[in-house]
């Protein structure tokens, strides 16, 4: 659906409970928080269902939304959410119910009745900027909830997915009253001990493949444990290796509590990361893309460089 006939489908709808996916970052936080804003302030009754794995940093935008437990909806709508794989658990009895996909991952596998894909988007936050402004009912609050969605998908505006619409709508978000500073100090200017201790054990343990051009992260669980380490210090560790120099995919591997293992790739133009993914079981963006598998860190680290050099591009 376009972004007048979403809506219109909203506005025609009622009592709605918004998912959003496992290892929740701040797009599909930021997307929940304001669409129930949203559709709160023109009259309707919305929650967010309450995500286990919601860390600190975002927990501010979406707490006052939470669904309470004997909440019964009538329409589903999941937000940055690309496959029902990546719901939490306990959205498991809507799996099979979702009414709209508000989602910009090429990726996204058709699993609900309708969808408002546009995959050229940066963020979902783009995408729900665009609704809030059709419904006529942003607000400062509403606001920073997309500030957080656009920043944080696109590393404060600096990651290779950042287009001149991402810019505009975030000009439109500051006029708007939005928290800026607010939301790049906690996002991007505030790092605990935990979290520099995390790093300095990372850099100093990574690994060159390729001629220098794959830089692989391992993070087990130990390293976490050893460091003190939460769920909020691991945040946007896949973004970590991107910056050394020559690098042009940067994989992540991260040991998940129960034994799984979480891949996340980031790319240039020479690696689609999407189809590298792909044949892992996961998806994402041409240069930002995961995977979870269920296997050690050694033998995901394998599939990962195999996978890898099949759908890279040749040397001119």
């Amino acid at each position: 659906m376009t972004i007048e006939e979403t809506a219109g489908w909203l506005q025609a709808h009622d009592r709605f409970l918004i998912l959003t996916h496992v290892r929740p970052d701040g797009d599909t936080v930021g997307c929940a928080a304001a669409l129930c804003g949203a559709l709160r302030q023109i009259g309707k009754t919305a929650y967010v269902l309450a995500n286990p794995e919601l860390t600190a940093t975002c927990a501010d935008y979406v707490t006052c939304y939470h669904a309470p437990e004997d909440y019964i909806p009538e329409c589903i709508v999941s937000t940055d959410v690309a496959s029902l794989g990546l719901l939490p658990e306990n959205a498991a009895p809507y799996r099979k119910h979702i009414d709209l996909a508000i989602d910009h991952h090429p990726s996204y596998e058709g699993f609900a009745k309708a969808a408002c894909l546009q995959s050229d988007k940066a963020a979902a936050g783009e995408i729900v900027y665009a609704l809030v402004c059709a419904l006529s009912v942003m607000t400062p609050q509403i606001a920073t909830a997309l500030y957080c969605a656009v920043s944080t998908d696109t590393g404060c505006f600096v990651y290779n997915n950042t287009t001149a619409n991402t810019h505009r709508v975030a000009a439109a978000l500051i006029e708007a009253g939005c928290d800026v500073q607010g939301v790049n100090k906690r996002h991007f200017r505030t790092k605990s001990q935990a979290r520099i201790a995390l790093e300095s054990a990372i850099l100093s343990a990574v690994e060159y493949h390729d001629s220098g051009r794959i830089a692989v992260v391992t993070v087990p669980q130990a390293l976490l444990r050893s460091v003190g380490a939460g769920a909020d210090d691991a945040e946007e560790i896949a973004s970590m290796a991107g910056v050394i120099e020559g690098v042009d995919c940067a994989l992540t591997i991260r040991e998940l509590a129960d034994g799984e293992s979480k891949i996340s790739l980031r790319t240039g133009a020479r690696i689609n990361a999407t189809e590298a993914c792909r044949l892992l079981g996961g998806g994402g963006h041409a240069q930002a893309a995961g995977a979870t598998l269920n296997c050690s860190l050694e033998e995901a680290k394998r599939r990962a460089l195999e996978a890898i050099a099949q759908v890279a591009l040749p040397d001119v």
